[in-house]
């Protein structure tokens, strides 16, 4: 699936080829508003943080699901500076 990105690193959107798997992404379905963390992805060396809301999800390098714990409140606080 085409989807378009933020990639802070570069400062910039972005369009990549993701497919959501079971192996690749952890859903969070007690999602109660809209900062709420929707799921976090592992793609390309990095991990895909998308919220709830209509904003694009952001692109980290060299983070995984397994490094944050599959935590939702740890993607929020990594994606917080960007926000």
């Amino acid at each position: 699936m085409k989807l378009t990105v933020y990639n802070p690193q570069k400062g910039r959107l972005e369009t990549l080829d993701v497919e959501f798997t079971a192996e690749n992404t952890t859903w969070f379905e007690k999602s109660y508003n809209a900062s709420s963390i929707r799921r976090i992805t592992d793609f390309g060396g990095g991990i895909l943080i998308q919220k709830l809301d209509y904003s694009y999800p952001i692109w980290l390098y060299e983070i995984s699901r397994e490094a944050i714990g599959h935590n939702h409140k740890m993607a929020k606080d990594l994606i917080k500076p960007y926000e």
